[in-house]
């Protein structure tokens, strides 16, 4: 699904020795490309009247990119423009097209969307008919978003995982978190680039690089990486392209591009959305979320992706553990004062691996303790360090059968039915999908063996064993935490296809791996480039963890608009 960034060595966690363990970038590490996705971006001029909202901060012309109306608008703010009809979701969708023209395409040329959906504008006009009629389906209704390119839509839109080997594959249905989002109104406005594959073919990548999609660009630094594999939608939501996106995530892919790109990003629980329609990688640790500006867009667009689904027997799950409806908790869960008396674990072998990022990192634990928190400082998941090369063992031998079985349901159209197909396209076009790294993980994965094989099964409970019961588990029960923080990782590295990434540490596989929930939260810059701080903890936590995060993120407003400069800011 999304991994390609659980590449976060293992160092995300081993704790103490930040980069030694498994690097899942270095663990998990063009015409054609432009031809087939933003060739098809409309050439939109429509603006929509209006003012902007007033919790919005106000727009922030910088490093070429123009001012833009709707900068920082949360999905309230759209809700509201559209109710007192300021906007409509016609003009919305349009107003945000032209953003992409400007700041994608041209300007700073970001390649954060690969294409966009050319009925988004009528189905816009369709919501605004219904809306006049019926009234809203809730609070997504007309608010355009972005979906990554992973994630099956049964329309004109293709879904590749930024690879030309799915080029002219047709998804025979949408994924079902794209029929939850459609029912409650929101509208796709395209799909994201991201780093190929979910960034699961080489352990040499260049993260935000795919064949079909080309590179996604930091708007921090345009020089930087936007990390991955959710690459493009961090971006595109820190640009303002979109009022929020979709990632997916094995290992670090949702959290990591959301930290780098200054946003907020959500890793649910395994379950709790599906995963069905989902280009995967491990459904053992394979999820969507959100990614958006605010705690509480995060949340909105949560609580419209999940739910049960018969096609992914994950979902079954949260019925049994009783996990209700995000948003049940009402006005408690957005509590500017969530943080007092929450008792709250530092993993402090997380940290280290940078004193910019520990600084950060100190200034947001004395926000903490300020707002009312406990902290219980160390709180160490010691069981992390054994873990070694398990985790990649296991995402091996998941892919190889995971992606089999999704190839098998494209039927006639697809170009490929196999990983073994897959590595024969790249062999014979190596040119575009191999220029810069190779596939190294998926050849190892070819050769394992089934989901039968004791290497697997022995592998998959070591994993969950050290991660959940003598992990977070033991580590939380033992010390009565609500919450574990810890830095989501280092400032945005320098893109470089010759070595590719440069991941210093982080802290996206404890939470990966247990398959448990996280959030990543704007914590502060290093050199202008942005720094998260993640909140995780027990399976099926989000609604505590969004309550902490919404508090902290009130507390701090660390979020800053990017200004789209050529490099880091050395002034800073």
């Amino acid at each position: 699904m999304s991994a390609g960034d659980a590449h976060r060595q293992g160092a995300l966690y081993a704790q103490g020795e930040p980069a030694q363990a498994l690097h899942r970038r270095a663990f998990l590490r063009s015409a054609l490309a432009v031809g087939i996705g933003l060739t098809g971006l409309p050439r939109l001029t429509a603006q929509a009247a209006g003012q902007d909202a007033g919790s919005r901060a106000p727009p922030r012309p910088d490093g070429g990119a123009k001012s833009f109306e709707l900068e920082e608008a949360a999905i309230s703010d759209l809700a509201d423009g559209m109710r007192s009809g300021q906007w409509t979701s016609r003009a919305l969708t349009e107003m945000y097209f032209a953003r992409i023209e400007s700041v994608d395409r041209s300007g700073p040329s970001l390649r954060s969307v690969i294409e966009l959906n050319p009925d988004a504008v009528s189905i816009a006009g369709e919501l605004d008919r219904e809306r006049k009629e019926k009234g809203p389906r809730g609070p997504l209704h007309g608010v355009p978003i972005l979906i990554k390119d992973n994630i099956d839509t049964a329309d004109r839109m293709a879904t590749t995982a930024g690879s030309l080997a799915l080029v002219g594959a047709k998804s025979r249905r949408d994924a079902f978190l794209v029929e939850r989002l459609r029912a409650a109104g929101a509208v796709i406005l395209g799909k994201t680039n991201l780093s190929e594959w979910a960034n699961i073919r080489s352990n040499r990548s260049t993260s935000g690089w795919s064949g079909r999609g080309g590179l996604t660009r930091n708007p921090y630094a345009l020089d930087r990486n936007t990390s991955g594999s959710s690459s493009g939608s961090g971006a595109a939501v820190a640009a303002n392209l979109c009022a929020a996106a979709i990632g997916t995530e094995t290992d670090g892919s949702i959290v990591s591009p959301s930290s780098v790109n200054g946003i907020v990003g959500l890793k649910p629980t395994v379950g709790r959305v599906s995963r069905s329609g989902v280009i995967p990688i491990s459904h053992s640790q394979d999820t969507a979320g959100p990614m958006a500006r605010t705690v509480r867009d995060a949340a909105i667009l949560l609580d419209a992706m999940a739910g049960e689904d018969p096609r992914d027997s994950a979902t079954l799950a949260a019925r049994e553990a009783k996990a209700d409806s995000l948003l049940a908790g009402g006005a408690a869960l957005f509590d500017p004062k969530g943080l007092a008396g929450a008792r709250i674990g530092v993993v402090r072998k997380s940290f280290g691996f940078l004193d910019a990022v520990d600084r950060v990192m100190e200034g947001a634990l004395d926000v903490l303790k300020r707002e009312g928190a406990v902290l219980v400082d160390p709180a160490n998941i010691e069981t992390a360090a054994k873990l070694g090369e398990h985790e990649l063992t296991v995402l091996l031998y998941e892919l190889k059968a995971d992606l089999n079985a999704y190839l098998a349901t494209l039927g006639d159209s697809a170009p490929v039915r196999s990983l073994r197909e897959v590595i024969e396209f790249n062999e014979r076009h190596r040119a575009e999908e191999m220029p810069y790294f190779g596939q190294e993980y998926f050849i190892q994965a070819e050769a394992k063996g089934s989901l039968e094989s004791r290497e697997y099964i022995d592998a998959l409970a070591t994993c969950r064993r050290l991660l959940r019961a003598d992990g977070i588990n033991a580590v939380m029960d033992g010390n009565s935490l609500d919450a574990l923080v810890a830095p989501t990782e280092g400032p945005a590295w320098v893109t470089d296809f010759v070595n590719g990434d440069h991941f210093l540490g982080g802290s996206s596989t404890l939470a990966a791996v247990a398959g448990y929930p996280s959030i990543t939260v704007p914590a502060g810059f290093v050199f202008g480039l942005p720094v998260g701080i993640s909140f995780f903890g027990r399976a099926w936590s989000e609604p505590k963890l969004i309550r902490l995060a919404y508090a902290f993120e009130q507390a701090t407003r660390a979020r800053k608009t990017p200004r789209f400069l050529a490099t880091a800011d050395f002034g800073k």
